[in-house]
């Protein structure tokens, strides 16, 4: 699910909050509300019928945007399932018949090639799964739930702007659950921002035109603040004397800090010794162990889950010839219910976990860090039985 860019405030899109339709009470009544506020954004009368004639509510859409179960396995679990050798294989031809392509976006965005394909891969199987939710009635069924509606909302009008366009048919267009469009499914935002017609045919055509796709996503990323040819993620060996209350993200140490701390890169070399890096720990200091570059920190603007963006930058690397990570022997991983039960606690202690909703994300893994020091335990944010039942 991608975060909403503000790139669109010039054109219209934002939304006053005296003049947003408000979610909930009847879906036609809401519709209604979409069609005014529409008008008042100056789109086109016709494009917006259109676009809102024979729309319906789906109880599918709504199903699916509370049941994300899979974003609660632990890293290694989640990596495993989704980097098949499959996936891996149709990588190496994807970066072979694009390869002009690659080189065209690696030489005007300075975005890697396995980035893409690593996101491409994993949205929706190098274009092969796009979706079967239809767009409009998503996009407007979000827009009407009162759980999101702010991040949604903005979408229908940027919709209805590609509508008039001729980019999006509402009666056809397919994708994700959550509204988004084509091979590496961006929202109609995104799209009217950072959509490129790289194929030359007048029409940025996400779903059907893998070269739009992939250059519209480069775009996208660097819009995102995407620093141009610098990596992203580096498996690196640890010794066993660090500091562990230092890993974790934002932390401003430096390559050269944890060369000589001794963190040693398990494949390459490390960049300059000036860039922020910091030491990522998906599963504690005995699983696998990562410097994350401040282009990581961008994926996170692509999809806000920990577990997806740290496996998509790792088969990022995989694709451009890194090894199978180290595994290590972590401590076994707490259960969803268990994740809850220590979001609870840390909440009524004070800290900020984003929500009870038994994801371990960025949030908890700081919650967890800092409760870990003040108890005198290894800090390295990975929780366990034994600091569940001390909180």
């Amino acid at each position: 699910m991608r975060l909403i860019p503000a790139a669109l405030l010039a054109l219209g899109f934002a939304l006053p909050a005296q003049a947003a339709t408000p979610c909930g009470g009847s879906f036609s009544g809401f519709l209604d509300g979409i069609r005014q506020e529409a008008a008042r954004k100056g789109l086109d009368r016709r494009a917006t019928e259109a676009f809102l004639s024979g729309a319906q509510q789906s109880s599918a859409v709504l199903k699916a945007d509370r049941a994300q179960g899979i974003f609660q396995l632990p890293f290694t679990d989640f990596a495993r399932r989704v980097i098949s050798p499959n996936r891996i294989q149709n990588g190496a031809k994807n970066t072979a018949r694009f390869d002009s392509l690659f080189d065209q976006i690696e030489r005007s965005q300075g975005v890697s090639r396995g980035i893409l394909l690593a996101f491409w891969a994993l949205e929706t199987d190098y274009g092969a799964v796009q979706g079967n939710f239809n767009t409009r009635n998503a996009l407007l069924t979000l827009s009407h739930d009162c759980r999101r509606p702010q991040l949604f909302r903005p979408q229908v009008f940027a919709a209805i702007e590609l509508t008039a366009r001729g980019d999006f048919n509402p009666a056809t267009t397919t994708g994700a659950w959550a509204g988004e469009i084509g091979q590496v499914q961006m929202l109609p935002e995104d799209i009217l921002t950072n959509g490129v017609d790289a194929d030359g045919d007048g029409h940025v055509r996400l779903k059907s035109s893998s070269a739009d796709a992939l250059a519209s996503g480069a775009r996208m990323l660097r819009g995102l603040g995407w620093r141009k040819n610098e990596p992203w993620l580096q498996e690196v060996t640890v010794p066993a004397s660090l500091d562990w209350s230092d890993s974790g993200l934002g932390k401003g140490q430096t390559v050269r800090d944890w060369s000589r701390a001794g963190v040693t890169p398990r494949w390459g070399k490390l960049p300059s010794g000036n860039m922020k890096a910091d030491l990522l720990l998906p599963q504690g200091r005995n699983g696998p162990a990562f410097l994350a570059y401040p282009n990581f920190h961008v994926l996170f603007e692509w999809n806000k889950s920990f577990v997806y963006v740290t496996t998509a930058a790792y088969f990022a690397t995989r694709l451009e010839g890194a090894p199978v990570f180290n595994a290590g022997n972590p401590s076994p991983a707490l259960s969803a219910g268990h994740v809850k039960q220590l979001q609870q606690k840390l909440t009524r202690r004070g800290h900020d976990v984003g929500g009870i909703d038994g994801i371990l994300g960025a949030k908890t893994r700081a919650a967890v860090q800092a409760e870990q020091q003040r108890l005198g335990l290894p800090a390295d944010a990975w929780p366990t039985p034994d600091l569940l039942a001390r909180l």
